[in-house]
């Protein structure tokens, strides 16, 4: 399976507390949740609703996962939820002991091995969606196989950023790029190794 990553960030990288609800994430005194919710014309929703279909599994971060498993868990009709229901769930944790979402497995030792293992069975992608704490482990360990960005144009200047301060660094190669009508752009990016720096 491909592993692949979808963010919703803004513009400053932010990607906490993006749901629908304000205080979803208060994390570290967060207060301007729910940036994200009416974002995105038709075609964006539609972009990231075949997204979700095409999954052969899902991999979360366990907040992520109680997060989606207390919201989308109860849904059926909308399509996304289907997509959820449907399809094997993998949560990267230590501390969960009993899922409550149907089909869940919870990797628990050597990540890195339990995530390759994933990754060489056949099929469409594995995806991972939120999980910000997971996404850069996945980054920094060359686990991530395809990355999008979705942008939200609004800036935030307080939150946990997808990117750290410092960390490491890392080269894409563009697949796709698109801004739909009301201004939210999508990326899409494959990792390509280290970034070349200019010398003097």
């Amino acid at each position: 399976m491909k592993l692949t990553t979808m963010t919703q960030v803004t513009i400053d990288g932010v990607m906490q507390g993006n749901g629908g609800a304000s205080d979803e994430d208060r994390r570290n005194g967060f207060e301007r949740g729910g940036w994200a919710r009416g974002a995105g014309d038709d075609e964006t929703r539609t972009f990231i609703t075949q997204t979700y279909q095409r999954a052969e599994a899902f991999l979360f971060g366990r907040r992520t996962y109680e997060l989606f498993a207390g919201s989308w868990g109860s849904m059926r009709a909308h399509p996304i939820a289907v997509a959820l229901n449907e399809a094997p769930k993998y949560v990267a944790s230590t501390t969960l002991t009993a899922p409550r979402w149907e089909d869940t497995t919870v990797l628990r030792g050597d990540l890195a091995a339990a995530i390759s293992e994933l990754k060489a069975k056949p099929g469409g992608e594995l995806q991972v969606h939120g999980s910000g704490t997971l996404t850069r482990w996945l980054l920094e360990n060359d686990l991530v196989d395809e990355m999008t960005l979705i942008v939200i144009p609004v800036i935030l200047g307080q939150g946990a950023r997808l990117f750290p301060e410092t960390g490491p660094d890392l080269a894409l190669d563009p697949v796709e790029s698109r801004v739909d009508s009301k201004g939210v752009t999508i990326q899409v990016y494959r990792p390509a190794g280290r970034p070349h720096y200019a010398t003097a």
